[in-house]
């Protein structure tokens, strides 16, 4: 099943894309992606997740607004 978690403790969002075993990790600025041994994704986590998805949504306003006539 997958899942979606929310570390206050940490400020890491979690997102479960599979079931599969973990193997090992790579990460990336704010993003940590976690892969099987057969080197597809099971796990993404966001690092300082309120900063990250408030960035996103801000960006994601701006070009809103500047699509608008």
């Amino acid at each position: 099943m997958r899942k979606i978690r929310y570390s206050k403790d940490v400020d890491a969002l979690l997102i479960e894309l599979s079931d599969g075993q973990i193997d090992h990790a790579e990460e990336a600025g704010q993003l940590i992606v976690h892969f099987s041994p057969e080197g597809d994704p099971v796990l993404l986590e966001i690092l300082d997740a309120k900063e990250f998805i408030l960035s996103s949504l801000s960006s994601l306003i701006k070009e809103t607004e500047a699509t608008l006539p």
